[in-house]
């Protein structure tokens, strides 16, 4: 795991397996994998996410250092709080399982087949901190509007409305069915003409 603090500077906690030390160099915003993959397709292009990892049947999202500490007031600010979100942070003092290096993929790990992966790595020989969604309100934070990563606003809102859908469809998941419409007394048109 040299990688991450030779080739990226990142700390590493010293345990086994590996983990990588939140709060210092970037925080992760942590979202089942549903969520997670549905921001990957709703921010497709290069540079607009950070590195993102999957861990089992969670994703990670790294982000700006400081995030976690502002995820709360962030939620409320966009009218969330209150309202149950699959959605946490990992801040200082936090530890994410470190993922097998890009090349390497579950062949390094082919001990733990629940090991993390990364499934947007990030770039060695760059700077990663500048491509991770920030505090940002005024849209994009590249110079000339594009090209530079989502801003932190934009990111958690996405994540925050993914969450919300994710959880409404896995706890009515009949409620678009013709038998829910029928035991509603909205029969299905097919059905009344």
């Amino acid at each position: 795991m040299g990688w991450y603090e030779h080739e990226l500077g990142w700390p590493i906690a010293g345990t086994t397996p590996p983990h990588l030390v939140t709060g210092a160099r970037f925080d992760a915003l942590d979202v089942p994998a549903k969520v997670g993959f549905a921001a990957l397709t709703r921010f497709p292009r290069p540079g607009e996410l950070g590195p993102v990892a999957l861990d089992g049947r969670r994703v990670l999202l790294l982000v700006a250092a400081g995030t976690a500490e502002e995820l709360p007031g962030l939620l409320e600010w966009l009218e969330w709080s209150g309202i149950p979100l699959d959605l946490t942070a990992l801040g200082a003092g936090d530890l994410m399982r470190a993922p097998a290096h890009p090349e390497w993929g579950r062949r390094e790990a082919a001990y733990d087949r629940t090991a993390p992966v990364w499934l947007r790595p990030p770039q060695p020989g760059c700077e990663v901190e500048p491509t991770l969604p920030a505090m940002c309100f005024t849209g994009r934070s590249g110079t000339d509007g594009v090209g530079g990563p989502i801003g932190l606003v934009a990111l958690v809102s996405a994540l925050a409305t993914a969450c919300h859908r994710v959880r409404l469809l896995e706890n009515q998941p009949c409620s678009f069915s013709y038998a829910s419409r029928m035991d509603a007394g909205t029969r299905p048109r097919s059905l009344t003409s």
